[in-house]
């Protein structure tokens, strides 16, 4: 059952009204990064650099920086979501709602809610949580935890379209923003935990019509099946599509990661395993596979490659090449030509790895520890990173000016070894024994990391991990959160803390910052919740508060 709730007389007062306020078009969507009064992107922008061009709010006044709303969301279940905005309304989704809030006082518009089934939440393993929305046309676009994607009218919150993608009851769920690629709306899906054939699709923002979809794993005599064994398996292969996309409107490619291969033993399943804990270039009309490159083949360790795909252009060599950038679960920091997916750099950017020595780059391959092949002839065996990863979710943030990845990185290991698994309906498809999770002392770095080298420039140690999204300007200014509830800015040359705030709950949201009246504001979600905070097992977050609530900060005048 879905509700939607408006607030009478608001839009009539001109927060939306006009034709200017409405035309999201494919251009302003192209345009996002270098127009700071709107956020129509995840990613703020589809290079998804989470970089602002703003520089009212800078390193010699953000000391000044003040809440100047907050909005209730009324979540205890975790708030990861990035915001949108435009024409002065910011859009925010939970994983049961969606709201309107006018960015200029924090007042609520209009809400839409979503009724789920208890039984669909038997298949969600990571948290239920939605990373948030895409924008085109007057619509907005979201998924839903019991496998549809839903176009709401922007105006009324009220419902214009919705299809359902697949079945929940197969052990699918849908936690991925939307992303809007030529005209096409494109999402993918959870579930490789529950021995799911992943998969993206392509639908049309007018209609809901599926236009595409592209299997991650082949059908047998399909290309890269000979990566799989002669079984079944490839039925149940996993390559979940959960984090959204990157998009190259010139070269008319979008970049999409895939997760791990099902189950998480790799012993049962011999060969590569595509395209599993990849990157594929796909053209957005059709879901062709323009080219695709393996961070991790046969993943033995539950690596996935879904990670965000940051694109920028870098000199090497005396060359400026269009590169992809990538730090994935396996430690390793990949930049990849985008226009034809070969490999430029590969660099560890965690302090401990164990389960491989390097990159090959003339092959692309890992170069496998031995601890890794006592692991793979079935021995228990300390591997890091575990399956946490380098750095998980949270998304890092590039600034062209420095030239710097900033993200929330982990060290963290286990003891683990191969398990007999085998795979039931709706059952968790792990097929390993964990003896015993490990962790550093300092849990958790924010790293400004150089994209070539995978060398921190500095770091910013936190025994409580960060899985917040990292923002960074040309003000010179990271800004990152806490799951403690600290919402902090840094100095983006040094990593010297310049500003904190502490907020009702944890921060695993995704900060934005934008411009009105020229006047800039940053916002960010704080709601404890997700993966972390439901595995991690850490006594020190018992006492955060759960529940969302939506922060706006601006420079007190």
């Amino acid at each position: 059952m879905i509700r939607a709730f408006f607030v009478a007389g608001a839009f009539a007062a001109g927060l939306l009204g006009g034709v200017s306020a409405l035309a999201q078009s494919s251009a302003d969507l192209i345009n996002d990064h270098r127009t700071p009064g709107d956020v129509l992107t995840y990613g703020m922008g589809y290079n998804q650099q989470r970089y602002s061009p703003l520089a009212h709010i800078n390193r010699g006044n953000v000391k000044r920086l003040v809440p100047v709303w907050t909005f209730a969301t009324g979540n205890a279940l975790g708030d990861e979501s990035q915001p949108l905005l435009h024409g002065g309304v910011m859009y925010f989704t939970t994983s049961r709602s969606t709201f309107a809030i006018d960015a200029a006082t924090g007042k609520g518009l209009w809400r839409h809610d979503i009724e789920y089934d208890p039984d669909t939440l038997r298949t969600i393993c990571c948290g239920q949580v939605n990373r948030g929305a895409a924008i085109l046309d007057g619509k907005l676009f979201r998924t839903t935890l019991d496998m549809h994607v839903i176009a709401l009218d922007v105006k009324t919150g009220k419902e214009v379209w919705k299809t359902q993608s697949d079945d929940y009851k197969l052990g699918y769920s849908m936690t991925v923003a939307p992303l809007v690629a030529n005209g096409v709306v494109i999402a993918g899906v959870a579930g490789a935990e529950f021995g799911v054939r992943g998969y993206l699709e392509g639908y049309d923002p007018e209609s809901g019509k599926k236009l595409w979809r592209l299997w991650t794993v082949p059908a047998p005599g399909e290309p890269g099946s000979d990566t799989w064994p002669k079984n079944d398996a490839w039925k149940v292969g996993g390559g979940s599509t959960w984090l959204t996309g990157s998009y190259d409107p010139e070269l008319d490619l979008v970049y999409w990661g895939t997760g791990n291969p099902g189950p998480w033993n790799p012993t049962v399943r011999a060969g590569d395993n595509l395209y599993t804990s990849s990157v594929l270039a796909i053209r957005p009309k059709t879901g062709q596979v323009a080219w695709h490159y393996q961070f991790t083949p046969n993943d033995p360790i539950d690596f996935d490659g879904n990670n965000e795909m940051i694109l920028a252009d870098l000199k090497q060599g005396g060359q400026t090449r269009r590169v992809l950038m990538h730090a994935d679960r396996n430690g390793f920091l990949y930049v990849i030509d985008r226009t034809n997916g070969r490999l430029l750099a590969a660099n560890a950017f965690v302090d401990k790895m164990t389960w491989a020595s390097g990159v090959d780059l003339k092959t692309g391959r890992p170069i496998l520890s031995q601890t890794t092949k006592d692991y793979l002839a079935g021995n228990e065996v300390e591997l890091w990173p575990a399956v946490s990863g380098g750095k998980n979710w949270q998304p890092a943030a590039y600034n062209p000016e420095t030239g710097l990845l900033y993200a929330n990185t982990l060290e963290g290991g286990w003891l683990v070894a191969p398990a007999p698994i085998e795979h039931k309906p709706r059952a968790i498809f792990f097929g390993v024994k964990v003896a015993k999770r490990l962790w550093s002392d300092d849990r958790g770095i924010l790293k400004a990391i150089d994209p070539m080298t995978g060398k921190a420039k500095w770091r910013v140690p936190r025994a409580v991990p960060s899985y917040s999204g990292v923002l960074t300007t040309a003000g010179k200014l990271v800004f990152s959160g806490a799951m403690t509830g600290e919402f902090t800015a840094y100095d983006a040359e040094t990593g010297a803390k310049l500003w904190e705030f502490q907020t009702q709950s944890g921060i695993i949201g995704q900060p934005v910052t934008w411009e009105r009246d020229g006047k800039q504001y940053v916002t960010v979600a704080s709601g404890i919740g997700g993966v972390y905070h439901i595995h991690g097992g850490d006594a020190r977050l018992r006492n955060v508060p759960t529940g969302g609530a939506v922060w706006t900060f601006a420079l007190f005048d």
